[in-house]
């Protein structure tokens, strides 16, 4: 059975004065994992740490597994099961990765910046290259990626 999962990561990037590099510990990643037969396995966690350099263009977040909240809790034991996510022997997942042509967006400055991220994403200990367009909204100092 072919499963889609979609990583939404949506990250409220706390201001740290005139720093360069931008931090949460409050962003929030959810998947949505329904299929034809089954519309529950859908989650939230709202306790990711992100990261975002506003120079460079680094951006990363990390994600403790046993922290994603599910409607049903019966699905959630299952997601941290050995069969699934096997949350104690792999306990979180991350993404590390970086914003293509950075030159092209100045973060000082009020907008929203449609942008491109690729890097690689790691789960169960297994990574692989993601590339998706993201949504950079800085409005007075404040980053909100979508």
């Amino acid at each position: 059975m072919k499963k889609t999962i979609l990583f939404l990561f949506t990250m409220a990037v706390a201001t740290l004065g005139f720093s360069q590099v931008k931090q949460t510990t409050s962003a929030v990643v959810a998947f949505d994992a329904t299929t034809p037969k089954d519309a529950l396995p859908k989650a939230e966690n709202k306790t990711v740490i992100a990261q975002l350099n506003t120079k460079t263009g680094q951006i990363g977040f990390e994600a403790a597994v046993k922290n994603f909240a599910f409607g049903n809790s019966v699905i959630q034991e299952h997601f941290n099961e050995e069969r699934w996510m096997s949350s104690d022997k792999f306990p979180a997942f991350t993404f590390e990765g970086k914003i293509s042509d950075m030159q092209k967006y100045n973060f000082a400055k009020n907008g929203v910046y449609t942008v491109t991220v690729t890097g690689q994403m790691t789960v169960k200990g297994k990574s692989n290259e993601v590339t998706t367009p993201a949504t950079i909204e800085v409005k007075n100092g404040t980053l909100m990626a979508t």
